[in-house]
């Protein structure tokens, strides 16, 4: 079956319910409808959830481009937001801050600030974790990245949350849209003065190699400027914050899966590869259809919307032998950075940032579980805990 109007599979990915608990939702979609088209508020969408499709459109974008629209900024965000050959000119300006070499170089001071945050909290024997560990850390880091001061984050995180999950009834389109554009004049008046000011005054900041990189001998004019910074902005605030959500949750209430990491720590890196298969934040990522194709005998017309479901590709059992949860598991194929030309820009710094937190957080407090009568919720598309209240013995 293909139409999610008339099939058990029409889920609504982005309910609640789903992203609280996705699993049983993706196997529908994957058994009953791989390829599910349906209407959107008059417009063609598919859906797809097979390893096998999700792969080869994240590897063709000549059949799914990623011009796709998603309207979050004034501009497109860059490189997000176009196809190759352009998008391998920004990626090769972008690309030389995020390799692992220089990922590595930030190490210290990760591991530095993750004590720090612990420190806040190890005593108490209790804290949300989401307000007081997994949001500071990734916003801390994107700052001194970015050279933005420190003051701005609560503004910072305001407009995130506009942006990605806005504060609307469900179904309200025209009030999300609303509020994204709002937001994105806001953050665009923003980064003006910011770019100003390092194209008056370089330094050594991220923002300031970007204001003064080259594109086959021009400058970046404001307009790919103000797309780049916007998506930076959304990048370093939002995936690693939703991912250690993620993972903190589930290895609270899998307690042996987090003695593992307790006994061991050499195997945090494996068991983060399949913690983000597992758990995929990032459940969907959209594209449209660049031109006609048909995939396991349906039809996609050009012009049509195409989401990605990376979190039901990654459970798939074509690719996947098991649907367990294996730390074990080697080697990790999965889609939770994306693939092909867009895979995650700042895939390297995101693992760095988790296997950092994960030793940290197990030397120091090795038995936590969830607080008695706590119910973690997750946002839809991006899967962030609204709060994550822990506790343990002091």
């Amino acid at each position: 079956m293909t139409d999610l109007d008339d099939t058990a599979a029409a889920i609504h990915l982005f309910s609640p319910e789903v992203a609280n608990e996705p699993h049983a939702a993706y196997r529908e979609l994957r058994e009953q409808c791989p390829v599910a088209k349906g209407d959107l508020g008059g417009h063609n969408v598919v859906l797809l959830s097979r390893y096998e499709d999700v792969l080869f459109a994240l590897r063709h974008p000549e059949a799914f481009t990623s011009a796709s629209g998603l309207n979050l900024g004034e501009q497109p965000l860059l490189p997000l937001e176009v196809d190759p050959p352009v998008h391998t000119s920004y990626r090769r300006i972008l690309n030389p801050q995020f390799v692992p070499r220089e990922i590595e170089k930030m190490a210290p001071d990760v591991r530095k600030r993750v004590g720090e945050l612990i420190d806040g909290f190890a005593g108490r024997g209790s804290c949300d974790f989401h307000r007081e560990f997994t949001e500071p850390l990734p916003s801390g880091i994107f700052l001194t990245l970015m050279g933005l001061p420190d003051d701005d984050l609560e503004m910072f995180f305001q407009w995130r949350d506009n942006t990605i999950r806005p504060d609307v009834e469900p179904g309200d389109i025209e009030g999300a849209a609303r509020i994204r554009q709002e937001t994105a004049h806001a953050i665009s008046d923003y980064f003006r003065e910011r770019i100003a000011e390092r194209r008056a005054e370089p330094d050594d900041t991220l923002l300031s190699k970007i204001v003064h990189a080259t594109i086959d001998g021009r400058h970046l004019d404001e307009a790919e400027l103000l797309g780049i910074s916007h998506l930076l902005l959304l990048g370093g605030l939002d995936t690693v914050t939703a991912t250690l959500d993620c993972m903190v949750q589930y290895l609270a209430t899998h307690p042996s899966q987090r003695q593992r990491l307790v006994d061991d720590p050499s195997c945090i890196p494996v068991a983060i590869e399949e913690m983000l298969r597992w758990l995929t934040p990032v459940m969907v990522v959209p594209r449209a259809a660049a031109q006609d194709i048909t995939l396991r005998d349906v039809e996609i017309k050009q012009g049509d919307g195409v989401t990605l479901v990376l979190g039901a590709a990654n459970e798939d059992e074509a690719e996947f032998a098991a649907d367990v949860v294996d730390f074990d598991r080697e080697p990790n194929k999965h889609l939770a950075f994306g693939g092909g030309h867009h895979l995650c820009l700042g895939a390297h710094l995101a693992r760095m940032e988790l296997r950092i937190a994960l030793e940290e957080l197990h030397a120091r407090i090795p038995e936590y579980r969830l607080a008695d009568g706590a119910e973690v919720h997750f946002s839809t598309g991006i899967r962030q805990a609204h709060s994550l209240p822990l506790v343990w013995d002091p």
